[in-house]
């Protein structure tokens, strides 16, 4: 492989790392993520989204409502805490356009009364408030009181 092609090579692959990631799915065109930047170089992303879904959180940034995980919002204060620059982008399919600067003082994990450390909140992907038992709902589901014909049972009269 000549010197050439091998630079080549290279500038594709250091390129192509600037192109945001969440999970294992590519940003496609209309997609709007929160990135974290280090200079100009690209250091990670969290999708955010446009519409309501389970385990998403409705917050606002810039006075545009979005809906977004928790983990997300814990991820974002600790880039910045590492003087990271992160932002709300979006994907136009001809690059990236800065939406929003400084999600990180729009919206926190304690600006919405949770105290959970955000470095749990990115490695359990929730908040222990959310953290539910189903055998206690089940449980208080079924609970009678003792007040009234309706509370008796066949084995309580």
């Amino acid at each position: 492989m000549s010197i050439h092609r091998a630079l080549l090579a290279a500038s594709a692959l250091v390129l192509s790392g600037t192109t945001a990631y969440s999970g294992s799915d590519a940003a496609e065109a209309g997609d709007t993520y929160i990135i974290s930047r280090d200079g100009h170089t690209f250091r990670g992303s969290h999708r955010i989204y446009d519409r309501m879904a389970d385990g998403l959180v409705p917050v606002q940034y810039c006075g545009r409502s979005y809906w977004v995980r928790y983990a997300t919002i814990a991820w974002t204060q600790l880039e910045v805490e590492q003087e990271f620059t992160v932002r709300v982008e979006f994907n136009r399919g001809k690059g990236w356009r800065p939406i929003c600067d400084h999600p990180e003082t729009q919206v926190t994990l304690q600006g919405l009364g949770i105290i959970d450390d955000p470095r749990l909140v990115v490695q359990n992907d929730t908040v222990s408030g959310e953290k539910v038992n189903r055998f206690s709902v089940i449980r208080e589901a079924f609970r009678t009181t003792d007040e009234g014909p309706s509370a008796k049972t066949y084995h309580r009269n």
